[in-house]
C-alpha cells in the first residue's frame, strides 16, 4: 500500500512540476528585438554578441544594439527572481538595448569562458569598450542604473 501511495505522491509531483510557468524561463524568445529576452546558445552567443573563437584575444562586440546577457540556470532561485526584472526591461527598452539569456547548464563552455562560478551573473554589454559584469539578484533600479551609466549613458526607457 504505501508504494502505491508513494508511486502516485511521485507522478502528482512530477505533474505540478512540469504545468508550473517557471519565472526563470518564461517570456523566451530566439530572434529579432522585440522587446522579448532572447534565449542564446554557445552558437548563437558567437553570431549576435561575440565570435571568441575568431577573435580569441580581444573582444569585438557582434552585435548593433548594446546588450544584457544573463546567466542563469532552471534551478536557480535567486535567476528567477532576475528573470522578470529583466523581462520588463527589455520591453522598457525595447528598441535601445537587446536582452539574452544563457542557460549556463546548457552552455558551460560560455560559462567557463567568463569564469563563472556563481549565479545569476548579469553582463552589460556596450557597443563598444569592454562588457561589465554583476554578479548576484539586485532590485530594478540598481539594473535600470547600470543600463544608463554602461549602456546608454542616461538614455531613458521607451515608453
Amino acid at each position: 500500500m504505501s508504494k502505491i501511495a508513494f508511486i502516485f505522491l511521485f507522478i502528482g509531483s512530477l505533474s505540478i512540476y512540469a504545468c508550473t510557468n517557471t519565472p526563470g524561463t518564461g517570456n523566451v524568445t530566439t530572434d529579432n528585438n522585440d522587446g522579448q529576452v532572447v534565449s542564446l546558445t554557445t552558437a548563437t552567443f558567437q553570431k549576435l554578441v561575440w565570435d571568441y573563437k575568431a577573435s580569441p584575444k580581444s573582444w569585438v562586440f557582434s552585435g548593433d544594439e548594446p546588450c544584457i546577457i544573463d546567466f542563469y540556470a532552471d534551478w536557480c532561485r535567486p535567476c528567477k527572481m532576475v528573470a522578470p526584472i529583466l523581462a520588463e526591461l527589455s520591453k522598457e527598452y525595447k528598441g535601445k538595448i537587446r536582452v539574452y539569456k544563457v542557460n549556463t547548464d546548457e552552455n558551460r563552455e560560455l560559462a567557463g569562458l567568463f569564469n563563472i562560478n556563481s549565479i545569476p551573473v548579469v553582463m552589460f554589454v556596450p557597443k563598444s569598450g569592454k562588457p561589465q559584469m554583476s554578479v548576484g539578484a539586485l532590485q530594478k533600479n540598481a539594473y535600470v542604473e547600470m543600463i544608463r551609466n554602461i549602456l546608454l549613458v542616461n538614455v531613458e526607457p521607451a515608453k
